[in-house]
C-alpha cells in the first residue's frame, strides 16, 4: 500500500492547498483519533449526511485499508448506500484561532474526504471483524469482553466498507495569519487549544454494586481521548 494520499480528480484539494496533508499514516492517525465520521449519501432525489460510529482496517480488504459504518438493516440510508458512490468525513476539530480581524478568525483542525463504492459486507467473519473493530475504536479492547452476538442482533444489523484509496486530507495549527498592519498595530492574536477529555465511568444503576468498572472501560477513562 502506498504512504502517499494520490489525489485524484474527485479528491484534488482546489482550496487552501497548502494545507494539504499527503502523507497516508497522517490520515490513519486522524481516523485513529476521531469517533464520528459523516456519510453522504444520495437517498431518493435528495441528498443525506448521516453522523455514525466508524472503524478503520488499515490492512481491510479493499486497496488502501477499509472503513466500516453499520447501521439497522431497515434504514434507508444504509440500503441506498450499498453498491452507490458515498463520501464519508471526518473531522477533528484542535483548536480556535483568535485573529486580529474578523476575516482571519480560524479554526485549528484535521480533516478527512473519503470518496468510494461501498459495498454491503455479507461475509460473516469479515462482518464479525467489522463490529468488533466499531466497539473497539470506541474502547478499545472491549468487543473480547462481551458475549457473542445473536442471530437475531446480526440480522439486524448492517455493515458497509469504503475502501480507503480515493481520500485526501487537509489540516491547520497555529495562530492567526494576520495583515502586517494589524499585527503593527499591536491587537491581540492567537489560538485556544481544545482538547476532548473522557471523564470518569458513570455506572449503570442495574450493575450490581459488586461488580467493577472493568478494566478497559477505566483503561479508556484514563486516555484523555
Amino acid at each position: 500500500m502506498s504512504t502517499t494520499l494520490e489525489p485524484t480528480d474527485r479528491t484534488r484539494i482546489r482550496r487552501g492547498r497548502n494545507r494539504a496533508v499527503a502523507d497516508r499514516t497522517e490520515l490513519h492517525a486522524l481516523l485513529a483519533d476521531a469517533l464520528v465520521a459523516h456519510l453522504g449519501v444520495t437517498v431518493g432525489d435528495h441528498p443525506v449526511v448521516l453522523p455514525t460510529a466508524f472503524a478503520v482496517d488499515a490492512d481491510g480488504p479493499d486497496e488502501g485499508g477499509t472503513l466500516y459504518v453499520h447501521g439497522s438493516v431497515g434504514a434507508r440510508w444504509l440500503q441506498e448506500a450499498g453498491d452507490a458512490t458515498v463520501c464519508v468525513t471526518v473531522t477533528e476539530l484542535d483548536g480556535l484561532v483568535a485573529g486580529r480581524s474578523a476575516f482571519h478568525h480560524s479554526m485549528n483542525y484535521r480533516s478527512a474526504v473519503v470518496i468510494g463504492r461501498a459495498r454491503v459486507v455479507t461475509d460473516p467473519a469479515e462482518r464479525q471483524h467489522a463490529l468488533d473493530l466499531i466497539v473497539d475504536h470506541m474502547i478499545p479492547g472491549r468487543s473480547a469482553t462481551l458475549r457473542p452476538s445473536t442471530r437475531k442482533e446480526l440480522a439486524a444489523t448492517a455493515v458497509l466498507a469504503v475502501p480507503l484509496h480515493e481520500a485526501s486530507m487537509k489540516a491547520r495549527a497555529g495562530g492567526p495569519v494576520d495583515e502586517p498592519e494589524d499585527v503593527a498595530a499591536g491587537i491581540w492574536g492567537g489560538h485556544l487549544p481544545l482538547t476532548r477529555v473522557v471523564g470518569a465511568p458513570v455506572v449503570d444503576h442495574q450493575t450490581p454494586a459488586e461488580v467493577a468498572v472493568p478494566d478497559d472501560v477505566r483503561a479508556r477513562a484514563l486516555h484523555r481521548a
